[in-house]
């Protein structure tokens, strides 16, 4: 995990500073930062308008009674993209607009899920849509562990019988 971690906080930035020497030696420092400025434009845009749909999806999901666990890994995933587009360099760039683009997106999310499947357990029942009417074998029921706590009044009694 630490080698991980060295690979990632300081080869990328050193592969990232060779990137900006060798391309500003080839076309120049002007065209190469106007280059960085406008990536970073365009990934806030477009990370902001994925952003957005993947928010209605979990919205949809949720109004539906479903799990929405593609939902929120779509957005975790949309989250990285823009946090490596606002990072300057051109290998964080291809990382983040790989990541909006959406069948990229797909295979970064089967990715993701095929990691977290022995990490993660989900404990939950689909209920369906609240409007939904489906026959019911008897009440609900829903059990809940709970510890209750007596929590001393802080103000003083007055025992003042004046």
């Amino acid at each position: 995990m630490f080698g991980r971690l060295l690979l990632l906080f300081i080869g990328i930035p050193v592969l990232e500073l060779l990137i900006f020497l060798l391309l500003g030696s080839k076309i120049g420092i002007t065209p190469t930062l106007a280059i960085i400025v406008i990536t970073a434009i365009l990934g806030a845009y477009l990370t902001k308008s994925q952003g957005l749909k993947a928010l209605q999806k979990y919205q949809l999901a949720i109004s539906e009674g479903r799990l929405p666990q593609e939902e929120v890994i779509d957005g975790v995933l949309i989250l990285v993209a823009g946090a490596v587009l606002l990072t300057p360099g051109f290998l964080t760039d291809a990382i983040g607009f790989s990541l909006l683009i959406p069948p990229l997106r797909d295979f970064f999310k089967a990715v993701t899920k095929a990691k977290l499947k022995d990490r993660v357990t989900v404990v939950g029942q689909d209920m369906g849509a609240p409007d939904q009417s489906r026959p019911q074998s008897g009440p609900r029921v829903i059990n809940v562990e709970a510890e209750v706590v007596d929590i001393p009044d802080p103000t003083p009694q007055s025992t003042d019988r004046s």
